[in-house]
């Protein structure tokens, strides 16, 4: 039955209103001027943008490496990382000759096209004069092609320290398993009354949206690549449709600029990392030496003054509001020991860089000696004495604001604490205790493996940071549960089971994989003070955006049923 057309208002009578609408007054014999269309080249940039910091969305933004581990200590014999063990991408870490952002779509597979099997109609079924099988043979149905799943890589979060067991001969094994089991102490510093923190990174923050962290960095290849301007300069820049133009001339001060952005970017989250480590009852933080990329550079370095004096000044104010401490490290290529000059030479621009940045956070006279600067002496070059020589000469040469920050560590590889401490005692150098180093490299003469005899050294230990007037701090790690010989129990655990015999007023680094999270798991474990603030962090959902699409469901026609 046909539909019935529905009646016009117009054939019904006039409408009704509540109150007349006036008739607008015009002239229809002048033309009406269509209107003006919006162009996007009237908008003017009224400074060099530099686009997103964030990494997930500029190609040209990275993690940096450093930031990301759990101690800035080098864990091969060359002091080398492999990319690819860590679980990197290595096109986008290394630079490239095609350093352009479409490279980095280069692990999208172009999904296959299926091709009709010409034997079959659009109905599917088969061509005419095909011979038919008999009744009691079945004919199995073919499989349908189909898609393939286009497998972009996950942006995923690079760990430096998620590479394999280290691989060790039979003889090393047996070696460390013949060693005499470590002896340690039983005694807790409960109730705890110092602070608890964690290196350059909240794991939580970094995977927030947008993400808030303090260590984006950058290739080389990129700084170059930002001196052109862009294609066109009107509109913001974009990882494809608008990149510098490599045929203009290039402009120191655009990839400067470029650079500035990502440091200024990285101080500005010390704030909102400070704030969310205050509201959970984590006092203590470790920035990450990667927050200015390149600035300790012989070709590309700068100074960080004055461009990002006012983001390091407000970083400090709130620092110093909340009665928090920030520390730095170093890393492992940072050698006073050295007998290369190159060696030296960077080092002593790397030390520049990081009093700098912590001078410029202008913290209260106790918090600014408090902001130390953790280094290891480095390697042994064959000698030791020399190296110790070398040392002692090129620490007379620094700079007083570079002294006054300098502490020593015991690492694992080369130097214990027997060893260190009197380095440390002569030159008036406060000294950390990292007790996982200390269990891997000790003098098995004068102490056993373990945290129960490194115990009645402490008074030593805690005497040169009494001297400065500087609040003492130690390092705390594990290695992971399958470790056996020394190279493998390097390795940091991602997470620390108990706390060590230290002061109970101590200031502890826990140095593990899991960041805050592993700081969490001690003060849940011992319920240590903040213990029942953060029971409360679960996963923010928004309920009007980031849904996943649900595609409508494909409707199978029914089947007609035989009368």
């Amino acid at each position: 039955m046909p539909k019935r057309k529905s009646v016009s208002t117009a054939t019904e009578g006039p409408a009704i209103t509540t109150c007349p609408i006036p008739v607008p007054n015009l002239n229809l014999d002048e033309p009406i001027p269509p209107p003006p269309k919006r162009r996007a080249s009237q908008r003017k940039v009224s400074q060099p943008n530099t686009g997103s910091t964030n990494p997930d969305k500029n190609a040209d933004v990275l993690d940096a490496p450093e930031a990301l581990r759990a101690s800035p200590d080098a864990d091969e014999d060359d002091e080398r990382m492999n990319l690819e063990q860590a679980g990197m991408d290595v096109k986008k870490q290394v630079k490239q000759e095609d350093d352009s952002s479409l490279s980095e779509l280069s692990d999208v597979t172009e999904p296959q096209e299926i091709k009709k099997d010409p034997s079959k109609g659009k109905t599917g079924k088969k061509a005419k004069g095909e011979v038919k099988a008999g009744k009691s043979a079945k004919v199995a149905p073919e499989a349908k092609p189909k898609k393939e799943a286009i497998n972009v890589k996950e942006p995923q979060f690079l760990d430096p320290e998620a590479e394999g067991d280290e691989e060790a001969d039979e003889e090393e094994i047996q070696a460390a398993l013949s060693r005499p089991p470590p002896v340690n102490s039983d005694y807790l510093p409960l109730p705890w009354k110092g602070r608890l923190g964690y290196a350059c990174l909240c794991t939580y923050l970094r995977f927030s949206n947008p993400p808030v962290f303090s260590s984006r960095t950058c290739r080389i290849a990129s700084i170059l690549e930002n001196r052109h301007p862009l294609s066109n300069p009107n509109e913001p820049p974009h990882a494809t449709k608008n990149r510098p133009d490599k045929e203009q001339p290039a402009d120191i001060s655009r990839g400067q600029s470029f650079v500035e952005s990502l440091g200024k970017a990285n101080a500005k989250d010390i704030v909102k990392m400070l704030r969310w480590n205050d509201r959970y009852g984590i006092k203590f933080l470790r920035l990450s030496s990667e927050m200015f990329p390149f600035a300790s550079h012989q070709e590309y370095g700068y100074k960080l003054a004055p461009f990002v004096s006012e983001e390091l000044a407000e970083a400090g104010r709130v620092a110093a509001e909340l009665g928090h401490r920030l520390t730095t490290h170093p890393g492992q290529y940072t050698q006073l020991g050295s007998p290369r000059k190159p060696v030296i030479d960077n080092a002593l621009r790397d030390l520049d860089y990081h009093a700098e940045l912590l001078d410029l956070l202008k913290l209260p006279p106790q918090q600014d000696r408090d902001a130390v600067m953790i280094l290891h002496l480095g390697g042994v070059f064959g000698d030791k004495e020399a190296t110790l020589n070398r040392f002692r000469e090129n620490y007379d040469k620094l700079p007083a604001n570079v002294k006054k920050r300098l502490v020593l560590e015991n690492d694992d590889v080369s130097w214990s604490v027997h060893e260190l401490l009197p380095l440390c005692e002569e030159l008036n150098i406060p000294m950390v205790l990292d007790f996982h180093h200390h269990n891997i490299i000790f003098d098995a003469e004068q102490i056993r493996e373990g945290t129960k005899d490194i115990v009645d050294m402490f008074p030593r230990i805690l005497a040169t940071w009494k001297r400065k007037n500087i609040t003492p701090k130690m390092h705390y790690s594990e290695p992971t549960p399958p470790a056996i010989t020394g190279r493998q129990r390097r390795k940091h655990n991602p997470r620390v089971a108990t706390l060590p015999p230290c002061p109970p007023n101590m200031d502890l680094m826990i140095e593990a994989k899991d960041k805050e999270q592993a700081v969490f798991e001690l003060m849940r474990t011992f319920k240590l003070p903040g213990f029942d603030t953060f029971n409360d962090i679960i996963p923010h959902v928004r309920k009007d955006d980031n849904k996943p699409i649900q595609r409508p469901k494909k409707k199978t026609p029914r089947k007609k049923t035989k009368k």
